[in-house]
């Protein structure tokens, strides 16, 4: 990969990657505008496997070709170990203080983050939320795609794309649930895929202008994500009684990811 330029099939690729994390959101709601309503179970095992699919796609999607990437510059295995996990650590810390700073509200923990919330209308604290939980997976598409290796980026963009689709539908029943209209649910589900499209141009931008960043941002890009799936998913899975088979989901999203992973790079 060079950084003198950015070669048109890879900007496509970049594009088809922003455009696919757009879509998948809003493919997903688009069922929910049609459904009466979703059981906790059915949620709790949705939410599950979302999350079993981000939790593999850190593993063998990010971290691994980020170990490996590192590995082809140092003699030692102690370097490669420590920056790619000082990366991942960074990328959790910034999930972390987005968290905490920028207002936002959950469906089931509610508001959260910084005073600013007071200001802003009950829908736009949703959006926020839900953008932040959706960045990590652009950024991780984008990083993929930015790699120009087909092998790191196709499971990112497949896994992803996958994993968006019932997020989106769980997010949108979850706003009508709360009295909000259809066209809003909609609205969301478009707007959030838009956040993760555009941390998907973000990671590729980053990436694409030299190799040298390549193995912290996907170290980064699986470290914010993990931080998603341990802050948020499997705790929002496992509020009601259905524990044991929101594990089951994420055991299936798992081994999915993993799955497409092997064959596809």
């Amino acid at each position: 990969m060079s950084s003198s330029g950015i070669h048109g099939p890879t900007m496509a690729l970049a594009l088809l990657g922003s455009a696919v994390t757009i879509l998948s959101t809003s493919l997903g709601a688009l069922p929910a505008l049609a459904a009466r309503g979703i059981t906790p179970r059915a949620k709790d095992v949705l939410m599950g496997f979302s999350g079993g699919i981000m939790l593999a796609a850190t593993a063998f999607s990010l971290v691994i070709p980020a170990l490996e990437l590192s590995e082809q510059r140092y003699t030692s295995r102690f370097m490669p170990a420590l920056l790619v996990g000082s990366s991942m650590l960074v990328g959790g810390l910034f999930l972390h203080l987005c968290n905490r700073f920028i207002p936002h509200e959950h469906f089931e923990k509610g508001p959260e983050g910084g005073k600013g919330g007071a200001h802003l209308r009950r829908i736009w604290l949703f959006v926020l939320a839900i953008a932040l939980h959706n960045f990590p997976e652009g950024l991780a598409v984008g990083t993929g795609v930015g790699s120009q290796s087909m092998k790191i980026a196709l499971p990112i963009l497949v896994g992803i794309g996958l994993q968006d689709i019932p997020e989106g539908f769980v997010v949108a029943l979850a706003l009508m649930g709360v009295a909000y209209t259809r066209a809003q649910a909609l609205r969301v589900a478009v707007y959030t895929g838009l956040v993760e499209g555009v941390a998907a141009l973000i990671g590729f931008f980053a990436t694409s202008l030299s190799i040298g960043v390549l193995p912290w941002a996907l170290a980064f890009a699986g470290g914010s994500m993990l931080y998603v799936v341990s802050d948020e998913m499997i705790p929002e899975s496992h509020r009601q009684e259905y524990a044991r088979e929101a594990t089951g989901g994420l055991m299936v999203g798992f081994v999915l990811m993993m799955f497409l992973d092997v064959s596809l790079s």
